[in-house]
């Protein structure tokens, strides 16, 4: 055989592993434990596409930390390192199913004694010699070293298995990037509701503390009592507490902000309103299919679609694996004629490997990733009625949120008069301050209130974009 010809046989060989079949079982999506239709949902309209966040979240200051954020976030740079690491994987898994072509090059200098013996001259007692005779050898050669014939597909069903591993990895990344999104968001508007709550633990402070004064005054010419004092004094400590715990409360919530964004100190945030800020709420009424894009839920599915074919490389190691070592080069005894015509050299060495018994390994490996199919099938479903669930509850929010704005806008506004009457009637001495504390107590309450379902209505926004892994656009 002429190198010519080995070369065509390793190419010939080589081209018959790629057309190897796979042992891994047809892969079949599991079906969605849950309904067409989401509850609260009306008319369910097509989805295009899944849009970014910047279809839901238009406000600028808002905007712009999400970007920090993104640029700056500790976790997820984690998480796109993870990307990157099983990017490097998949390569490394990838080039198995490639020959290895190595080029080398040596040089032999060896010294026989004059007592060895070497021939068949010498084995017969003949050919005697005197000197030591010094041997010199050049070589060049290229080699495929252990090149794995993959008919049973057992190198393909790995790469499968590490590509869906990347393909997860990635996934997984989206979905930190959308959490990190509503986690800023989040954040943001839990600011901003705080600050609000704190200027009004403070402007009850200032009116309680003007009541105060009044009642003090009042009393000293006679009218009313000292328990009027100590209801209007008790009433002034406990909005002072509240304004105390409240600006412990936002220095928490600069911080949790900071470490969102991964900076040293917050950008400058202007003292906005909640209600100001804006947000895209109209949310299509779509089907609960589009939860299967969700990146976790992909990711679960990529994870399950490893699983499925490792059981391919499984089961191929009950087959027989082929390998092939091949070299071609030259040797010649002289570097100059390393080259020449007749220095040619060459191997060809296949083998092949049998399992005749190996201690039960393969069947426990095969078991093993039967399991770890199973176990991924449960994952994924998981991830589907965990992913339902949330937008179930984020829509059973929207489904009521403005009814409820409405109607505790309505109450804050009828306590605050209900508040400026008793405030009047005791200033005139018509009513005792008992009746003041009762409306102002109310009155605080309800501008609380209004500002913490304020909140909720901000939130349920995000939420719904953080459940449905996006913004779903219609035609």
């Amino acid at each position: 055989m002429t190198m010519r010809q080995l070369g065509l046989t390793v190419v010939a060989v080589a081209l018959a592993g790629c057309t190897s079949v796979t042992m891994a079982p047809e892969y079949e999506r599991p079906d969605a434990p849950i309904t067409e239709s989401f509850p609260s949902s009306e008319t369910v309209e097509s989805v295009v596409r899944v849009a970014d966040w910047r279809s839901v979240i238009n406000d600028p200051t808002l905007t712009t930390l999400i970007e920090t954020a993104l640029d700056n976030n500790r976790d997820l740079r984690v998480a796109m390192l993870n990307v990157e690491r099983a990017r490097a994987l998949y390569r490394i898994q990838r080039a198995d199913s490639l020959p290895s072509v190595a080029a080398e090059g040596g040089y032999l200098r060896q010294r026989i004694g004059e007592n060895a013996s070497i021939g068949p001259a010498a084995a017969a007692g003949g050919g005697g010699r005197s000197d030591p005779i010094p041997i010199e050898q050049y070589s060049a050669q290229a080699t495929l070293s252990a090149y794995e014939l993959d008919l049973f597909g057992r190198v393909r069903s790995l790469n499968r298995q590490a590509l869906e591993t990347y393909f997860a990895t990635e996934e997984a990344r989206r979905a930190a990037e959308i959490s990190l999104i509503a986690e800023v968001a989040s954040a943001y508007l839990q600011l901003l509701s705080d600050r609000e709550l704190l200027a009004i633990a403070r402007d009850t402070v200032e009116s309680q503390q003007s009541s105060l004064s009044l009642t003090r005054e009042l009393v000293a010419n006679g009218i009313g009592n000292d328990l009027d004092v100590q209801r209007a004094d008790t009433s002034v400590l406990r909005a002072r507490a509240d304004a105390a715990a409240l600006e412990a409360q936002i220095a928490r919530d600069e911080n949790a902000l900071r470490l969102l964004l991964g900076v040293a100190q917050l950008p400058e945030i202007d003292e906005d309103a909640l209600a100001n800020v804006a947000l895209n709420a109209d949310f299509a009424n779509v089907p609960s299919s589009i939860l299967l894009v969700r990146p976790d839920v992909l990711a679960a599915e990529r994870r399950l679609m490893a699983a499925n074919a490792n059981i391919g490389a499984a089961r191929a190691a009950f087959f027989p694996r082929i390998l092939l070592t091949a070299s071609a080069g030259t040797t010649s005894g002289e570097l100059a004629n390393l080259f020449s015509a007749g220095t040619g050299v060459w191997s060809f060495t296949p083998s092949v490997s049998l399992p005749i018994f190996t201690g039960g390994r393969n069947l426990a490996q095969l078991k093993g990733a039967k399991v770890d199919r199973d176990i991924a099938v449960s994952d994924y479903e998981g991830a589907v009625q965990a992913a339902f669930r949330d937008v179930a509850d984020a829509l059973a929010t929207r489904r009521t949120i403005d009814e409820r704005v409405e109607a505790i806008q309505g109450l804050a506004a009828a306590a605050e008069r209900t508040f400026e009457l008793a405030d009047a009637r005791f200033r005139n001495g018509v009513d005792d301050y008992l009746s003041v504390l009762d409306a102002q107590r109310a009155d605080y309450g309800a501008r609380q209130e209004l500002v913490l379902v304020e909140l909720e209505n901000a939130v349920s926004v995000i939420n719904l974009y953080r459940a449905f892994g996006g913004f779903p656009v219609t035609d």
